[in-house]
């Protein structure tokens, strides 16, 4: 079983998905603003990124694509059917793509947009199946080429084909839902499965009535270039040199903090017993124990950098995420805490 892992972006409700092989990863569709982090993901599990894979192009948030190129060198793949520029490798039916030993094959999957595509990996362990079937529903088939009878024929014949025990991961769920497989689905959908007939889906789907997604006119266009929009970058904070972790916050290296202490505020959320105890502190540094922080945030300045510090790294990114509650940014915290620092003979 190769690495996976399955991640959400809550502002849309879109799972990006995560699989790797002998150190090679793919990532089906990335979302723009999670892209610090997917980038913390893959290099804090030692991957090469070598491609996005896009189930079809999104009508409510922007790829995260064409960044992750710029970082990563990777590549961008998408269905021939999708009408984007910009990719490298346009897809077909039957095509397969390749990370480590392993490969998803992929399969066409019109209905909610004219380019959808389903992945499933070999030997047909998963297959993610992008907005053509979702968790006992479907993606809409009112714009970008969508077709209630091509959807219908997509789901029943490619990916019902697919064995009942295969697990089934969609683009999104607004429930909290995480996966379904293909059994579950022929039986409980109760827009798709077996009990249904083709007519009666189309009806169905042609009287949904929803308006159309938020970010669809900012979405749908830069989507059509692969995430491309002018001027973005995956800009790091600029005050330090910096590395985002996978658990959501920047870290800062002890070496650098030594070297430029007066430039940051040093923020030990120890207690005062360990503050003044065998592992001493840094000079400068400003005691506030965690247990007191929310309600002494205010002693702190909004306008330089903290760094935070404890023991060993855990209460202090709790402090940052109370600080950043509180309105703060520019924000870092010291992995290995005091431990690290003196074991670095600092």
């Amino acid at each position: 079983m190769p690495i996976f892992r399955q991640m959400f972006d809550p502002a849309s409700s879109t799972y990006t998905y995560l699989l790797a092989d002998g150190g090679e990863a793919l990532l089906i569709d990335p979302v723009l603003e999670q892209a610090h982090r997917d980038r913390a993901l893959i290099e804090e599990l030692d991957l090469t990124l070598v491609a996005t894979l896009e189930t079809h192009i999104h009508a409510d948030h922007v790829t995260g694509a064409w960044l992750l190129r710029r970082r990563f060198a990777s590549e961008i793949y998408l269905s021939a059917e999708s009408g984007a520029e910009g990719a490298d490798r346009y897809l077909k039916d039957g095509d397969r793509i390749s990370f480590g030993m392993r490969s998803l094959g992929v399969r066409a999957t019109p209905g909610h947009t004219a380019g959808c595509v389903t992945y499933v990996l070999d030997g047909e362990e998963m297959a993610f199946t992008g907005d053509c079937l979702l968790i006992r529903g479907c993606g809409r088939t009112d714009f970008q080429g969508g077709d209630p009878s091509a959807m219908f024929r997509s789901v029943r014949e490619r990916i019902f084909a697919l064995p009942d025990e295969c697990p089934l991961y969609p683009a999104h769920d607004y429930r909290g839902l995480t996966s379904t497989s293909v059994g579950e689905e022929r039986a409980f959908n109760p827009r798709l499965g077996d009990a249904l007939s083709e007519g009666e889906f189309a009806l169905y789907m042609r009287n949904l009535g929803l308006p159309h997604p938020k970010q669809m006119d900012a979405a749908v266009p830069a989507n059509l270039k692969c995430g491309y929009i002018e001027g973005a970058a995956m800009a790091d904070p600029d005050w330090a040199p910096l590395t985002y972790n996978f658990a959501g916050f920047w870290e800062i290296e002890p070496h650098w903090v030594e070297q430029n202490a007066d430039k940051v505020q040093i923020l030990d959320v120890r207690e005062p017993d360990e503050f003044t105890g065998p592992l001493g502190h840094i000079r400068g540094a400003v005691l506030i124990p965690l247990g007191t922080l929310k309600a002494r945030a205010g002693a702190l300045s909004k306008d330089k950098p903290i760094v935070a510090v404890c023991r060993v790294g855990g209460r202090s990114a709790q402090a940052i995420n109370i600080l950043r509650q509180a309105g703060f940014d520019n924000l870092a915290n010291l992995p290995g805490g005091m431990m690290r620092w003196r074991q670095e003979g600092r």
